[in-house]
């Protein structure tokens, strides 16, 4: 089948460059292995509980600054509810809880009483950064990587404010622990912004490009937090229901194993059934190692860039810790994003940061428990050993992580109504991180900038986004590069891009906190609302029984899917799947009624407590 573009992954990157393109009138197939889209920024359920895959803190919503999410989503033209974060997060630091505020000045008098001798220089030092900040990313906003900025806007914007955009050039090639240097001597200083450095850019201070930190320190209060309300399942949700809703195809549990090239020129890609897509352009969306070193056939890769790729220095991988606790371990006063830095002076697998998203969204777990997501590093290598083995360390690191949260949280441990964890392992298996580094290529010096993957690749029609590609970590990092890539593409073809305009209708709305159910579904009409609620029960199962009993000649209802996209208001897509499996079997949709008593008995859920998904009403409320 042939496509005007391909998106070869479907996470939050492909997803945005797949939806942009879909809404200019484009022809988009985005092809994702796993049968969730959004990568690390999606859900799934045990016992009726949601859990974030990984992404639980969303920066990019707000209404300034580094802002890619809000841009997006008014571009689509697609509305979407958050909840924004009181406080950006709090770390725990040498006996302090020091709490990163929306309000620079204060987090400045803050941070003087931990360290008294700096009191002046850190209001200095914030004073020169916001001013930075605000000249260069609030006054032009600019969407795009840095090797598809233009000259002329960014010339535009050098004349206005040229001090600002010296020192923010100035900052390109130095380290983060230099630009310190010039306003702190404290030791213990140090320490402190090298634990930021380490959890929100993946690197230390000498490695961390004073760049990309000076913005974050900022951005850390100005932009804000947010979650998305009723768990990250809605943000690529939102965006696959733009690609659906404008005749694109998403193509989920397909693998992409190889690039076809015809006469030296990537012409589409075969998946792991066999079958083959066509497309005019294709933008990979993907780790700079898994395109050298596995998609691209001998005969088309220039050896010296894949050696290139292959130097590329990770990110340290990460071990997740997904729990359900009874509420009252968790204190009344704790914030829905806590650092913990068990030993200030050196990175170590005692960092831990928490998210407790259910602080703030009540929709995720029942009222009587929170839903806990705890992140840090591990330097254990899990990608040797037997199965044995494996399973053995996966205990003893699950004992390790809850022992943190112990001494954060006493009681912890006997509080626990479930617990899973997620090695690295785990994550290279359901997001093709190599390694379980969930940022792609260290954000450090060396590798920056201009030295990271491009957007534009050396073939014209083949384009690249997501972390391997861009400056910075995070979804609006990713979202970014996502719009680069889908830019590019409009641009060849002389169409129009996506750029800043402020008359745009705005589309992001704040709930109040905390999220309910009454307040996600407020706006939607009632037949809508009960159809989303009633799908939202769904667990959506890596193997879903449900769907055993409509198998016949050909694939099996995708139920699964079906009930995700109608979880988030995407019923045009769950009709297309209904209807591309009723063409299939040769069922009329229209007038053969599908008998799904079967499916519900299969339901786990039924299984469990006797109370099934209502599958049955779902789909025919879509039918009718």
């Amino acid at each position: 089948m042939e496509y005007d573009a391909i998106i070869i992954g479907g996470g939050l990157a492909g997803l945005t460059a797949g939806s942009l393109l879909s809404k200019s009138g484009l022809k988009v197939a985005v092809v994702e292995k796993s049968y969730n889209p959004g990568g690390s920024c999606g859900v799934f359920k045990r016992n009726g509980v949601t859990f974030d895959i990984g992404a639980a803190m969303l920066f990019g919503f707000g209404d300034q600054g580094f802002n890619a999410h809000r841009f997006v989503f008014d571009c689509l033209e697609e509305p979407i509810e958050v909840v924004k974060h009181e406080l950006l997060y709090c770390m725990h630091f040498k006996g302090h809880v020091i709490r990163f505020g929306s309000d620079i000045d204060d987090f400045a008098a803050q941070l003087g009483t931990v360290f008294p001798s700096e009191q002046a220089n850190i209001r200095r030092f914030y004073r020169d950064l916001e001013k930075m900040y605000r000249d260069v990313m609030v006054a032009n906003p600019n969407y795009t990587t840095p090797d598809e900025t233009e000259a002329r806007g960014a010339f535009k914007s050098l004349i206005k404010h040229p001090l600002s955009y010296a020192r923010f050039l100035g900052y390109l090639n130095k380290s983060a622990r230099s630009l310190l240097a010039a306003y702190f001597s404290d030791p213990e200083i140090f320490k402190f912004f090298d634990k930021i450095t380490s959890t929100y850019c993946y690197a230390t201070l000498e490695e961390a490009p004073a760049v990309l930190a000076a913005v974050m320190f900022v951005d850390n209060h100005l932009g804000g937090s947010y979650y998305p309300a009723g768990s990250t399942i809605f943000l690529p949700g939102k965006l696959e229901q733009v690609i659906e809703e404008n005749k694109g195809t998403m193509v989920l549990e397909q693998a992409v194993t190889r690039i076809i090239f015809e006469h030296k020129r990537p012409v589409g890609v075969e998946l792991s059934s066999g079958e083959k897509l066509f497309g005019r352009d294709l933008i990979y969306s993907g780790t700079v190692w898994n395109l050298y070193g596995k998609l691209i056939d001998r005969p088309n890769l220039n050896l010296d860039r894949a050696r290139w790729a292959a130097r590329q220095v990770p990110t340290y991988p990460s071990v997740v810790l997904y729990a359900q606790v009874d509420k009252a371990v968790i204190p009344p006063d704790t914030e829905p994003v806590e650092m913990l830095v068990g030993n200030p002076d050196r990175l170590d697998e005692s960092e831990v940061t928490v998210y407790i998203s259910s602080l703030d969204d009540q929709t995720l777990c029942d009222a009587s428990s929170h839903v806990v997501l705890a992140i840090g590093p591990s330097f254990e290598n899990w990608q040797q050993g037997e199965e044995a083995d494996y399973l053995a360390r996966k205990v003893l690191e699950k004992d390790r992580l809850i022992a943190v949260l112990e001494n954060r949280f006493p009681g912890f441990g006997e509080a626990i109504r479930y617990v899973e964890l997620a090695t690295p392992r785990t994550i290279e298996r359901y997001t093709n991180k190599n390694g379980g580094a969930v940022a792609g290529p260290k954000q450090m010096l060396g590798q920056h900038m201009f030295k990271r993957l491009h957007t534009r690749t050396e073939w014209d029609n083949l384009f690249c986004c997501g972390e391997s590609t861009v400056m910075g970590t995070g979804t609006p990092t990713v979202t970014t590069s996502g719009i680069s890539a889908a830019n590019a593409v409009l641009k060849k073809r002389g169409l129009q891009p996506y750029v800043y305009q402020p008359e745009r209708k705005k589309m992001v709305r704040i709930l109040d906190k905390p999220v309910t159910a009454e307040k996600l579904y407020a706006d939607v009409p009632a037949e809508i609302r009960i159809l989303m609620q009633k799908a939202s029960r769904c667990e959506y199962c890596e193997h879903p029984y449900c769907s055993i009993g409509m198998q016949a000649r050909g694939r099996d209802l995708d139920i699964r899917g079906i009930m995700r996209r109608v979880t988030v208001g995407n019923l045009v897509g769950a009709r297309k799947r209904l209807e591309a499996y009723c063409a299939e079997h040769q069922i009329r949709i229209e007038t053969t009624p599908l008998d799904l008593a079967l499916c519900e008995s299969r339901c786990i859920q039924n299984t469990r407590n006797g109370k099934p998904v209502a599958i049955q009403a779902v789909i025919d409320g879509l039918l009718g």
